[in-house]
This record gives structure tokens, sequence and C-alpha cells, in this order.
């Protein structure tokens, strides 16, 4: 009897696993009915039929994280890299992924390898650095269109590590220190040439400034020459209107000729005194003119003195 009931016990057991299954929040499971796809559970308590039903797959439905081994690539320049990253994906149709593909976890592995070759090898090794973000978007789009039958989502991709090979390197580093000597010798002919200009454009300026000092001083000069040309022409003018006055006043013509007689005697005898040579003016004979002239003056200017004197 104890045996019979350790049996029935068993049995029992047995029947309510098969019967009774618990989803966890993470998980879906995949039932089949006599080998044939029935159905999706989603988390929760769910019933089955005894020996007919059975969980056939259980999928992971959360984001899954997968790492990409690093593998070398040939750039489109033929540089060797070595390039290793992350997938990372998300089951979203669980009949998909279990009949649609046996294993896409090592699927999405190697199509992630076969796509990062090819969209590598389309690119330079300076625009694989530069471009690193555009490479990511590219190979999450191919992956993800391929993997659309498997029934699972790719998310993102990420490029973890580019490792160039020794050679690669020693070539990017003479580039590099040819690039910094390129820079340098730019920078110094540029800040000779603006030297040069600055320099150009002070000359320039201290010629302005020379020759606008020039222009001004000939200016004044010829300002102060106006001015003493019209002083002197203005005292000779008043001169002018003295002596023209003092011409119309009476005995004025004969004083004026007296200073004239009284000159061109004084210029003669200097005349006389310093020429080696005596040389008389043609017009000696009317010097006794001039003095009989002087006399009649003079004559005039005695007698009023005489009276004066008496008076």
């Amino acid at each position: 009897m104890l045996t019979f009931f350790t049996l029935v016990t068993i049995v029992v057991l047995i029947v309510l696993l098969k019967t009774f299954v618990v989803v966890h929040m993470r998980e879906s499971l995949v039932i089949e009915r006599l080998g044939k796809f029935r159905t999706v559970l989603q988390p929760g308590f769910h019933f089955l039929v005894p020996f007919f039903d059975r969980v056939a797959y259980r999928h992971e439905i959360r984001e899954q994280v997968l790492d990409i081994p690093s593998q070398t690539c040939i750039t489109n320049d033929n540089m060797q890299v070595e390039v290793d990253g992350l997938v990372y994906l998300k089951v979203i149709d669980p009949k998909k992924a279990s009949y649609g593909i046996g294993d896409y976890r090592n699927a999405s592995v190697n199509l992630a390898q076969t796509t990062m070759r090819s969209e590598v090898g389309k690119l330079s090794l300076s625009r694989i650095f530069s471009e690193r973000d555009s490479l990511n978007d590219k190979i999450v789009k191919e992956i993800d269109k391929a993997s659309d039958p498997w029934g699972i989502k790719v998310l993102r991709y990420e490029i973890k590590n580019i490792s160039p090979s020794r050679h690669v390197l020693a070539t990017l580093e003479k580039q590099m220190e040819a690039e910094r000597a390129k820079r340098a010798e730019i920078t110094l002919a540029m800040a000779k040439k603006e030297s040069q200009i600055i320099i150009s454009e002070g000359q320039r300026q201290e010629s302005i400034n020379i020759s606008e000092g020039e222009k001004q001083k000939r200016i004044n000069l010829a300002l102060g020459k106006a001015k003493e040309i019209e002083l002197l022409a203005t005292a000779t003018a008043e001169g002018s209107q003295m002596v023209a006055d003092a011409v119309n006043k009476p005995g004025g013509r004969e004083a004026i000729k007296m200073q004239l007689v009284e000159q061109y005697i004084d210029e003669l005898d200097k005349v006389l005194g310093k020429a080696k040579v005596t040389v008389l003016p043609e017009g000696m004979a009317q010097v006794k003119a001039f003095f009989d002239g002087t006399e009649k003056l003079i004559h005039p200017v005695k007698s009023v003195g005489a009276q004066s004197g008496r008076e």
C-alpha cells in the first residue's frame, strides 16, 4: 500500500507540474502541443494540458548585450585595424526567435562582425575615427534589416576599440609630426605676414604724417610771406601817400628836388671816389643848372631866415 501511495503521489506531482506553469516578468515561454506551436505565454500563472502541452523555448525578453570579439579589418586605404564592439538587442517576437533561427545570439554576433568588416572597408582610417557615430548607426541599420525575420530588434551598436597595427601606428605618428610641422610653418608664415603688414601700415602712416606736416609748413610759410608782402605793400602805399601829400603842400616840390640833388651828388661822389677811372656823366653840363636851381631854392630860404632874424 505504501509503495502504491508513493507512486500515486509522484504521478500527481508530475501531472501538477505539467498542468501549472509560472512565467516570470523577464521571460516569455513558447508552448507546443504535440510538437506544434500553440501559443506564447506572457508573464503570469498559466494552465497546460498535461502530456499534450510542453514548454518548448524560454526567451529572455529584457535587453541583452552581446560582446563582439575583436577582428582584423582592412580599411579603404589598405590599413589593418583591430575592431571590437558591443551589440544591444531585444527579443520582440518569441515565435520567430524560436523557429526563425537556430541561435539568434550566435547569428547576431556573426552578422555584426560581417557588417562591421563591410562598413569599415568603405572608409579610410582617418574617417573611421572621425565618423565613429555614423559607422555605429550604419551597422545598426544593416544588422536590424537582416535580423528582422529572427524576431529580434537591434537597439544599438557601439565600437569599443579601434587598434591599428604597429606599422600603421608608426606611419600615423610620422604623419602627425609632419602635420604639426606644417601647422607650425603656417603659423610662423602668418605671423610674419601680419608683422610685415603692421610695419608697412606704420611706415605708410609715418609718410602721411610727414607729408601732412610738410604741407602745413608750406602753407604757413606761404601765409606768412603773403602777410609780409601785404604789410610791405600797405606800408609802401602809405609812404607814397604821405610823400604825395607832402609834395602837394607849399614848397613840397622844391623840397623834393633839393633832396634829389643832394642824393645825386652823394651818389656821384661815392662812384668817383671808388672808381679807378674817372667817368663823367653825359649831362655834366647840366650840373650847373642843378646848382643854379639849388641857389634859387636856397636864396629865398635865406631871405626868409634873415627877415625872421631881424624881426
